[in-house]
């Protein structure tokens, strides 16, 4: 499935917090938001699903305005792993997991065999089977993320978004979710910090500064040391992994310049 963001623009009490974006990311493929603190990244994921209603410009699927979309219909077919995703309730991990299935069902009805498969599958490829009969309330941070993603996977839809997903992931769990989202086939759109694993995980990377897109393209292509200096303020060396040939950025700790905004610096290469 086709997602476009047309236009779109979010202002809130009279400043924009995303500036008339538009970015394409073709069907299966893997594209990284990238950029500062407070650059609109979370804002525009917000608005893909719908959590946030954009004040200009559409989300479209495959050509059709999700606003048009009842909720239900919306929900199978993009499914969100958010900052914001906490647990008020002690349910299981199972148990929370199967709540991926709930755009799919009626009402109350038990889970098929093929929906208990899909949600073992799920735990098995996030690493929490066996974690099933515990409490999400007693995990650890990285634990409840990985059965949060379980549960978007469980969702089954065809495209995937997810903000920060590797927050509290170590080092391991990292790879392994960011592995299984560039094999998963599903159009992905996530937002990552850590630009050497957004360089190794996407197909592209769209820079966000300040709420205006001010640079798209494949990873070599954005991750230049003149875009890192005056995006994010450091100065990093870019060099190619030696096993995969991804850019990678070795960072100095010399003195950051300031960031820069597009009014006063224009566009980026």
């Amino acid at each position: 499935m086709r997602l476009q963001l047309r236009g779109l623009t979010v202002e809130v009490a009279g400043r924009a917090l995303v500036r008339e974006l538009d970015l394409d990311v073709g069907s299966g493929e893997v594209v990284g938001l990238v950029g500062p603190n407070g650059s609109g990244k979370s804002t525009a994921l917000r608005c893909v699903y719908r959590a946030l209603r954009p004040t200009h410009g559409a989300v479209l699927l495959d050509g059709e305005d999700s606003a048009r979309l009842r909720l239900r219909d919306s929900a199978r077919r993009v499914a969100a792993l958010t900052q914001e995703n906490g647990a008020d309730l002690d349910f299981t991990v199972a148990e929370t997991v199967a709540l991926g299935r709930s755009p799919h069902q009626q009402g109350n009805q038990p889970l098929t065999t093929r929906e208990r498969e899909l949600c073992a599958r799920a735990m098995h490829q996030l690493d929490v089977a066996h974690l099933a009969h515990r409490g999400v309330l007693s995990l650890s941070g990285g634990e409840r993320q990985r059965v949060l993603a379980a549960r978007a996977l469980v969702q089954e839809p065809r495209v995937l978004v997810l903000d920060e997903p590797t927050n509290h992931l170590d080092v391991r769990h990292q790879i392994e979710l960011l592995s299984l989202l560039r094999g998963s086939g599903l159009t992905v759109l996530v937002v990552l910090h850590d630009l050497n694993l957004a360089a190794a995980t996407c197909n592209r990377l769209a820079v966000l500064l300040e709420g205006s897109l001010v640079a798209v393209g494949d990873p070599w292509e954005v991750l230049t040391a003149e875009l890192v200096q005056r995006v994010f303020g450091v100065a990093a060396t870019v060099v190619p992994h030696p096993l995969t040939g991804d850019p990678q950025l070795l960072y100095s700790l010399s003195p950051a310049s300031p960031v820069p905004s597009p009014a006063s610096e224009g566009s980026l290469p």
